[in-house]
């Protein structure tokens, strides 16, 4: 099916609020400089995501074969029901949350539909964005979500993924939050890739600005996140080789924002992971390869377990 492959309009970045600062004092220990330099200076302001590296290899790569990473069988409620084993995360609960779907292309009336983010209204959901190639975001977000969910499961977690492409369009950006809010989460991690111009490069985190108003209240996830999403990111570094991006969060790979529904509603830990900037070529040969995205997947997995371990 078509996939949405013009690029999203850019956003100004928005500085680091108190939280931020104070996670990214938790990054810088958790050993980000030890991790590569982001190539080139450019400042534009990316793309928004969903409610939001080295290669040379060229855009016209297709994406490689998903590997062992497959969809749940489990229908409207994407949670493993196999046994898990004991482990360190046993009696845990993560819920992934992989951006957009693969379908909302077909359903652009169903997802423009305004819904409550607490402090106002905003659209159900995105289609998201892709690779100049066609490689969608969802499809991505999907690939990496499936991978972090056999990695902590096999850690004993419980994972559940909002949603597993087993529905028209959606969920919406407020029943992504109920999901996690209901699920009563330890941790919940919403999986994107960033559509900004080229060489804008890296990942980076996004968490909760403190917001208070209509059905938004933040004020008891704000520093649980901030340290889930610092721990993230320190481990991202670590794993993948990929920078703190250079072009927002100031290259602390963090950000804090106060316009996303799923982190509004949300009275769980719960941050967005930016995993590259799909719009530029090397990052692109990154999140189209499949060994790289085990990789993005195994850092999410070692940030998310060293925040739950404590």
């Amino acid at each position: 099916m078509p996939y949405d492959d013009s690029p999203p309009p850019t956003r100004r970045a928005r500085p680091l609020s108190v939280a931020a600062a104070l996670a990214a004092v938790c990054l810088t220990a958790a050993g980000c400089g030890g991790g590569p330099e982001a190539d080139g200076s450019g400042a534009a302001a990316p793309g928004p995501g969903a409610d939001a590296a080295s290669s040379t290899t060229p855009t016209g790569k297709q994406p490689e074969p998903s590997g062992t990473a497959s969809p749940s069988d489990s229908g409207s409620d994407p949670t493993s029901a196999k046994p898990l084993p004991k482990g360190p995360l046993t009696g845990r609960t993560v819920v992934i949350d992989p951006g957009h779907n693969p379908r909302n292309r077909d359903h652009t009336r169903e997802i423009n539909e305004k819904v409550d983010i607490g402090t106002g209204r905003k659209e159900c959901d995105t289609t998201g964005t892709s690779t100049d190639d066609g490689y969608a975001e969802a499809r991505f977000t999907l690939d990496v979500s499936h991978r972090l969910r056999t990695l902590l499961e096999a850690e004993g977690a419980r994972v559940r993924l909002t949603h597993d492409a087993d529905r028209p369009f959606g969920p919406c950006i407020d029943e992504r939050a109920r999901i996690g809010n209901e699920a009563k989460a330890d941790a919940v991690v919403s999986v994107h890739a960033d559509g900004s111009a080229v060489g804008n490069r890296g990942f980076h985190v996004i968490l909760p600005a403190g917001v208070k108003g209509g059905g938004a209240d933040t004020s008891k996830i704000v520093k649980s996140s901030a340290d889930l999403g610092a721990r993230i990111a320190g481990h991202f570094v670590r794993t993948t080789g990929s920078a703190p991006s250079n072009y927002i969060g100031g290259n602390t790979g963090l950000d804090t924002r106060n316009d996303l529904g799923g982190l509004n509603l949300s009275t769980v830990p719960k941050v967005f992971v930016e995993c590259g900037n799909m719009r530029d070529p090397k990052d692109a040969a990154l999140l189209t390869s499949a060994s790289w995205r085990q990789k993005a997947a195994q850092g999410l997995a070692d940030g998310i377990t060293s925040y739950l371990k404590g």
